[in-house]
């Protein structure tokens, strides 16, 4: 398996926002944001150890490398980055 890299621009907006998806509704400490982001930092507390939906490459190898290329999960991946972005 190839190490790809996720071209995160650490904004946050996933973190922000993840009531918004069924699969990282359990994430939501109760206003939408993630129970492990810091706001202050704008990172993840527990980065090293993130829930599986977390892992960008991952979810790719694991759900999607079949139906797209690893650049297409990117651009599809920065749509939703630029979506959620708009919304705060």
């Amino acid at each position: 398996m190839l190490e790809l890299e996720f071209p995160c621009s650490r904004c946050g907006a996933c973190c922000r926002h993840v009531y918004r998806a069924e699969e990282t509704r359990f994430l939501n400490r109760g206003d939408g944001i993630c129970r492990h982001y810091d706001i202050n930092s704008k990172l993840c507390s527990i980065y090293e150890t993130r829930p599986l939906i977390c892992r960008v490459q991952k979810q790719f190898y694991l759900n999607y490398k079949d139906q797209f290329t690893w650049n297409e999960f990117i651009e599809l991946n920065q749509m939703a980055c630029r979506i959620l972005e708009a919304l705060d």
